[in-house]
């Protein structure tokens, strides 16, 4: 029986180590070009502030997405978003999508309350129920001045 040198088992350790890297990158980033457990959902909103890509969408305090990207609608003055929703969670086009913010900290999330008497709604179908975020500072600034 042959023994590997130094060089190979280095070799083979570094490659071992490399192949782990890229198994946590994926795991770990959200990448989702391997799977087909999502399907895609349209929601236009007056605003998004806070709001950042790969943020949590949430069905009754409970993950069942996130959001895919934010663009700029210019046409209708809209921030529109693609929501990556599970394909085992059923929703109807009653659903009403909302910005919300968990925590001290303010970090954004689109819960949607889920509709019951609609049609349901599929892959490329839009949410056109939408709550904008709700601006903490400025309902501080009239309250410090005395607008409210």
């Amino acid at each position: 029986m042959k023994k590997y040198s130094k060089e190979t088992a280095v070799g083979i350790f570094v490659l071992i180590g490399l192949v782990v890297v890229a198994y946590m990158s994926i795991k770990l980033g959200n990448v989702t070009m391997f799977s087909d457990d999502y399907y895609v959902l349209q929601a236009n909103f007056t605003d998004v502030s806070g709001l950042k890509a790969n943020a949590p969408v949430q069905i009754y305090g409970v993950e069942v997405g996130f959001v895919r990207s934010i663009s700029l609608d210019q046409k209708d003055g809209m921030a529109h978003l693609e929501l990556m929703i599970r394909k085992n969670v059923k929703l109807t086009d009653d659903a009403i999508a909302s910005i919300k913010t968990s925590g001290l900290i303010g970090d954004k999330f689109v819960k949607i309350a889920p509709g019951g008497v609609g049609d349901p709604v599929g892959d490329g179908d839009t949410l056109f129920e939408t709550e904008p975020a709700i601006d903490i500072e400025g309902l501080i600034s009239k309250f410090a001045f005395g607008k409210v």
